[in-house]
């Protein structure tokens, strides 16, 4: 069985446990779940479009442009 007291450092240089880790990561699912479906496809294209500028590949399609 894990120990979820061991501390990790952020990239920020905090310090949290995995246990705490663990319950921001489920908290921050819940949060998106809950955003407007107009939202996540706003999240999408911004998504799109950093893998498009990262890749430089012509075949990635873009929503709404």
């Amino acid at each position: 069985m894990e120990d979820k007291n061991i501390k990790i450092v952020t990239k920020g240089g905090r310090f949290i446990t995995l246990k705490k880790l663990y319950e921001e990561h489920q908290k921050s699912h819940k949060e998106q779940a809950n955003l407007p479906f107009e939202e996540k496809i706003k999240i999408l294209i911004d998504l799109q479009k950093i893998a498009y500028s990262w890749g430089r590949k012509k075949d990635v399609i873009i929503w709404g442009e």
